[in-house]
């Protein structure tokens, strides 16, 4: 046991248990070897399932906050998507869960937070979030039975959804990544667009029970959805709690918003609303593309849902999040998305798409507040009726 806590002295609590001990030993280990990062995961999974930790030796958390980016530091320069917490909320206390990561950061609330990538980051791959997830999930310290998570972050917004620097509270989160594609310029008669579902042949169609004919996957039927379903009454119960929070607007907002004619939903004040929530690692824009995120939210809820917000790493985290409810690890009726528009996902119409792509740069700073006031609303009600919520899930 002395190796362990010389190995990882710097994570072991003090009264940690010897079995804990060596539990962090394995995960040191994991750290130090210069193997695949998929070998390393691999290798931490059964290193928690070899050496369990009881429950009453954890750490419980209570609330965190997954924030998908940040900008240089976490105070004190450009906000990105966790600074405003990390200041207002000050969460200064900090622990390691992976050496490349974010560390998780905390106060003495009980209010913790995470952060998927910095700008500072050598690629933009979803792996280190989905590392970072699953690493927290399995770290023997803490104790998530319990946690409620709020995936926070910017977003660019349907036009036909809402106004830029709104805040929506998401019932589904639906993945946008594995599909088919076909380039937009070789499509057969009467597609609206070259992306479909992996089992189908053509956009707006869901896989079936029968076997794919002439397809790939060795003829295997595939049963799959890419929705990942949240707790519809907790998003809505905490649309409840913070739909009067007063949002951020400007003039040179609102004279953008009027540009959206043809749009009603587009031209009001921000505001905080319900609507569902896209994610894939393709930052995508325009007209065609926000027709193909309606549909796909549209097939994969069963007409249930209605596309509004679309950023880069909701379905990643909340994909994560899944398996590890999967294995018992957190309670995924406990996670909340929370998406701020900093942007439309199409330009106004007769601009032409290049003349906005990547331009978020007007409705930012609103976003970013709206992420921090709405959020924060919804945190500070779980952390103070911790007693009212600890065992029973809110819900409308």
């Amino acid at each position: 046991m002395a190796a362990a806590a010389a190995i990882g002295y710097k994570l072991v609590p003090p009264n940690a248990s010897p079995m804990a001990q060596a539990l962090l030993a394995l995960v040191m280990i994991c750290r130090i070897s210069r193997n695949a990062r998929g070998g390393a995961l691999g290798a931490l999974f059964l290193a928690a399932a070899a050496f369990p930790c009881r429950a009453g030796e954890r750490i419980p958390i209570k609330v965190i906050v997954v924030a998908g980016f940040e900008v240089g530091a976490d105070t004190g320069d450009v906000p990105g998507e966790f600074q405003f917490w990390a200041e207002r909320e000050g969460l200064t206390q900090k622990a390691i869960i992976l050496k490349r990561a974010h560390p998780l950061c905390h106060n003495d609330k009980g209010l913790y937070g995470i952060v998927g990538g910095n700008s500072t980051d050598k690629d933009l791959s979803p792996n280190g979030e989905i590392e970072l997830i699953t690493a927290l999930c399995l770290d023997p310290r803490f104790d998530l039975r319990k946690t409620y998570w709020i995936v926070d972050g910017i977003a660019g917004i349907d036009p036909a959804a809402g106004p830029m620097g709104s805040a929506v509270w998401a019932e589904n989160v639906v993945d946008g990544d594995a599909l088919r594609e076909i380039d937009d310029r070789q499509l057969p008669t009467g597609w609206p667009y070259g992306l479909f579902a992996i089992g189908t042949k053509a956009p707006d169609q869901l896989p079936t029970s029968e076997p794919e004919k002439g397809g790939g996957w060795g003829g295997a039927t595939l049963a799959y959805s890419m929705n990942h379903p949240l707790n519809g009454g907790l998003a809505r119960w905490a649309y409840a709690v913070s739909k009067d929070v007063k949002l951020m607007d400007s003039t040179k907002m609102e004279a953008w918003r009027k540009r959206y004619t043809g749009f009603p939903s587009a031209q009001g004040a921000p505001k905080v609303m319900m609507g569902d929530a896209l994610g894939s690692i393709r930052y995508w824009h325009g007209a065609s593309r926000t027709q193909w995120a309606r549909d796909w939210v549209r097939m994969w809820t069963g007409n249930q849902g209605t596309f509004a917000t679309t950023s880069m790493e909701a379905q990643t985290f909340t994909g994560s999040l899944m398996h590890m409810a999967d294995e018992g690890h957190i309670d995924f009726s406990r996670v909340l998305v929370l998406r701020t528009a900093s942007n439309y996902c199409t330009p106004p119409p007769g601009d032409d798409v290049i003349t906005t792509i990547g331009d978020e740069s007007l409705g930012t700073d609103a976003a970013l507040e709206a992420a921090y006031s709405v959020g924060s609303v919804v945190a500070h009600e779980l952390l103070d009726h911790w007693d009212r919520y600890e065992n029973a899930v809110p819900a409308e």
